[in-house]
């Protein structure tokens, strides 16, 4: 048997490490303070309805098959993935538009809306791939120590594009106000407002238009179960209801945790936990301290509702964005003002219309979501106030009237995110990609009081989302093998 490993944790992060780790030879024990492994992607059941807690977009899909692929399987060997068509639908306060599968449908719909906008919106869509490329072979899989890590031929003739942003460059494209919130808003998976994120950044918008939106079939928890298949067939141990109290540590080396449950003890340690709660059980050891996070801009956090009701969701589809307020505002509030806002935008998930078997028969889930600032106080009453907002809206815009239909109803916000999630500031999605916050500007993987201890998840590199995460299981496993196994 090769050398022992904790992993702190069970997201998409830690499992990704836990595999390739247990995959090298390791003994790999992997210790999560809730009741199933899957972090954020846990997966709630009620009274026969089932809703994916956390992530519910599947994009990127190339870098799940890597994933995959290195362990000799595809995605498919374990769930069906179907491509959603149209992906999504925004829903503005005087009309509706559906972003179709396929970049040459999607760039039809745009030009009936403003016709003068083709040229630019093909050569920004081509460079969209192009950044994707590099980003993907060259970039997001680097562990961050060096800024040489960043210096290719082909991000040296892309200088400006990370001194500009993507607000920038989508206004060169088109003046109107709806298609410029469409092609900004798959940078908000980045966590960052797109006047504050760098123009290379739209290589999401080719994730997006390009790669599509895709499902796969009983939710984003079939992906975790998947790779618990992996690491299970390496014979990695999962302690679940385990909490994590304290890093224990000799001289300059970590030597094992302590929990609710005892003492474990290991030659190497992976955090896939928050990164700013993870230095807390380190103390003395810490990488930052806690000026360091209070400083940093952070991706929202959400006030999230699953909902189960009786009939159809009927005129919405799968994914549906309503973007019926005004964007700006509900920005500022996030970044800026830092209050709750006013009239928020908010994203709704009906996935029982692509898959019958997350509810009764004849019913149907919904998944809400309303993206806060991190770090403020929320209530029952604002949740409830918030709720009562997204059913009228509904009503208005879609004619989906579910009020007297809601069989269940549960909310999950800010303060949740702190206690199931030890969440920093109860933030949903890591540290934002701002400039200052980008690749080797992000906290290190490696922590430097201890030389055997090391960090993986969306606040280190490459960033947020479930992608970058996997990624960045792949980046501290790799790190590993090569410096220390």
């Amino acid at each position: 048997m090769g050398k022992k490993v904790i992993i702190i944790g069970s997201g998409f992060s830690a499992l990704t490490a836990a595999c390739y780790l247990a995959k090298s030879g390791c003994e790999v024990n992997v210790f999560e303070k809730n009741e199933q492994v899957g972090g954020r992607a846990s997966v709630f059941r009620k009274d026969g309805y089932s809703f994916d807690m956390g992530p519910s977009w599947y994009w990127m899909p190339d870098v799940f098959e890597k994933f995959f692929k290195d362990f000799g399987y595809s995605s498919s060997d374990f769930y069906n993935l179907v491509r959603l068509d149209p992906a999504y639908r925004v829903y503005f306060d005087s009309e509706k538009i559906d972003i179709q599968s396929g970049v040459e449908n999607i760039i039809s719909t745009f030009i009936q809306i403003d016709p003068s906008c083709e040229n630019a919106l093909r050569k920004f869509l081509n460079q969209a791939e192009e950044n994707y490329k590099i980003a993907i072979q060259n970039l997001v899989y680097q562990p961050g120590f060096s800024i040489t890590e960043l210096i290719t031929v082909q991000t040296a003739l892309r200088l400006p594009l990370f001194v500009s942003t993507i607000s920038e460059q989508v206004k060169k494209i088109t003046q109107n106000p709806h298609l410029q919130s469409i092609l900004e808003f798959p940078v908000l998976f980045l966590g960052a407002k797109p006047s504050q994120t760098p123009a290379f950044y739209n290589f999401m918008n080719h994730a997006d238009f390009g790669l599509g939106t895709w499902y796969p079939e009983g939710g984003m928890g079939k992906v975790v179960e998947a790779m618990v298949s992996i690491a299970n067939k390496y014979k990695v141990n999962f302690h679940t209801d385990t909490c994590v109290e304290e890093v224990l540590s000799y001289d300059e080396v970590a030597v094992g945790i302590s929990t609710n449950k005892g003492n474990y003890y290991a030659d190497i340690i992976v955090s896939g936990a928050d990164y700013a709660h993870t230095d807390k059980l380190l103390g003395k050891n810490a990488n930052y301290k806690e000026t360091y996070w209070e400083n940093k801009t952070f991706a929202p956090s959400s006030i999230l509702y699953y909902v189960g009701f009786k009939g159809k969701a009927e005129h919405v589809l799968h994914h549906n964005l309503f973007f019926d307020t005004d964007f700006e505002k509900h920005s500022e509030s996030i970044y800026d003002t830092k209050i709750f806002p006013e009239k928020p935008l908010f994203y709704a998930n009906f996935p029982s219309l692509s898959d019958n078997t997350l509810a009764p028969e004849g019913h149907s889930t919904a998944f809400f979501l309303i993206p806060v600032a991190p770090g403020l106080y929320d209530t029952q009453k604002l949740h409830d106030t918030y709720f009562d907002s997204i059913v009228k809206r509904l009503k208005k815009h879609c004619g989906l009237d579910i009020k007297d239909k809601i069989e269940f109803k549960k909310s999950f916000g800010i303060r949740d995110f702190e206690s199931r999630y030890n969440s920093c500031k109860g933030n949903a999605y890591g540290l934002a990609n701002t400039l200052l916050q980008t690749s080797i500007l992000r906290p290190k993987i490696r922590n430097k009081n201890l030389y055997n201890f090391f960090y993986t998840g969306q606040l280190t590199v490459p960033g947020p989302g479930v992608p970058p995460a996997i990624i960045s299981g792949k980046i501290v496993s790799d790190f590993i093998l090569k410096k220390y196994l």
